[in-house]
């Protein structure tokens, strides 16, 4: 039972008059942002894309999204209970997952949204522009053990994952939940994790329990997770069916949002104009660097456009931060005076490429085309 819950029902008339600005139910062409969205961007955060030069992104920079509140998880009396269909109902403390076998790995992750705010019209909900990413070094248990030893049933064709966070979203009262099916929650990198960087989750960032998942965007990776249950039929859950897809009008169910797409960024070069945040340059040979990651192909190939994408040029690869993290890339620049647009696109091992114009969908998610930096070369 979530202690956080509360006890009375909510009543269906107080549904009906709910706003439905900053749920992701409508579009706007209008450039300034609604309040809704500003209350989102201010609970939430981006990583600032300088602090792409660390390898592993420090945890108060790491970009961070609540869909609800932040519940208080009392690691002490915290219980994970795995049920369903499944041979051998089961229940653990975080001290029972700490005794199990314990790996830590570095994952990059990134919001589905992230983007969104650079579609037009931009769907309603957490105005991301290029910094909901972040490559955390996870410490936890693989979930594939503790699903064997519960015995999943063979009728089982999808484990469902509920956090403690409860909140109204379309119009549902519903805790968050995600669903994987059996295969890809047996993969052996999937973790139960209450470590992240070194030292305890904090509690934004799901403690004292969280499902990990490398590979996928952000939103699978369930945080102040409480319970696993084995279910018979494809979960429909709101965060399932409503959100998370790819989809062209409000009523189109569309195709989930799922694997990570390829994404190169850059630290912006130079130093910031305050307002416009327009890079000045001096003028000579300058060193470009960044970031680039993808689903599970991983990178393959990394350019650099300096003319605003008339030309590419191959940057140097690095070797990856881990199997499931993003790797760095450099490329050289001869900076003449004047104004420039750099441009910079990653290419995975399965040959796709991100797009210089995004393919529109209307919740604004998976939006991976290139990221373009202005510069001004003195």
């Amino acid at each position: 039972m979530d202690p956080h819950a509360s006890d009375r029902p909510i009543e269906p008339e107080f549904l009906d008059d709910l706003p439905a600005v900053g749920d992701g139910s409508g579009l706007s062409h209008d450039p300034l942002f609604h309040i809704e969205e500003l209350q989102l961007a201010f609970r939430n955060r981006g990583m600032p894309l300088e602090a792409l030069r660390y390898p592993i992104t420090p945890t108060g920079l790491h970009y961070l999204l609540t869909h609800f509140d932040i519940p208080y998880g009392d690691a002490a009396s915290w219980r994970l209970s795995v049920g369903g269909l499944v041979r051998r109902p089961l229940a653990f403390s975080l001290d029972d997952l700490k005794a199990r076998p314990t790996v830590s790995m570095p994952v990059t992750m990134e919001c589905g949204g992230n983007g969104r705010a650079l579609f037009e019209p931009r769907s309603l909900s957490q105005p991301w522009l290029l910094e909901a990413i972040g490559t955390a070094e996870w410490t936890g248990t693989p979930l594939r053990g503790v699903l064997e030893e519960a015995g999943v049933a063979d009728a089982a064709v999808e484990l469902v994952f509920t956090g403690i966070d409860w909140g109204i979203q379309g119009g549902v009262v519903q805790p968050y939940q995600r669903s994987l099916t059996g295969e890809e929650a047996m993969r052996e990198e999937v973790l139960l994790a209450w470590g992240m960087n070194g030292e305890p989750l904090q509690p934004q960032h799901g403690a004292p329990l969280r499902l990990v998942v490398p590979g996928w965007f952000g939103m699978t990776s369930v945080k102040w997770l409480a319970t696993i249950e084995a279910v018979a039929e494809p979960f429909e859950g709101y965060q399932m069916i409503n959100t998370y897809r790819y989809t062209q009008t409000a009523d189109d169910i569309g195709d989930p949002v799922t694997l990570l797409r390829p994404r190169a960024l850059m630290i912006p070069p130079g130093i910031p104009d305050f307002a416009s945040r327009l890079r000045v340059v001096q003028r000579g040979p300058v060193t470009l660097t960044g970031r680039a990651w993808a689903g599970r192909p991983g990178v393959a190939r990394v350019e650099v456009s300096a003319d605003g994408g008339a030309t590419w040029r191959d940057a140097t690869l690095e070797e990856p931060v881990g199997r499931h993290a993003w790797r760095g890339w450099s490329c050289e620049w001869d900076a003449a005076p004047g104004d420039h647009t750099l441009l910079v696109r990653a290419t995975d091992g399965d040959g796709n490429t991100q797009p210089l114009e995004q393919e529109w969908n209307y919740q604004g998610m998976g939006n991976n085309m290139v990221q373009r930096v202005p510069v001004r070369v003195v």
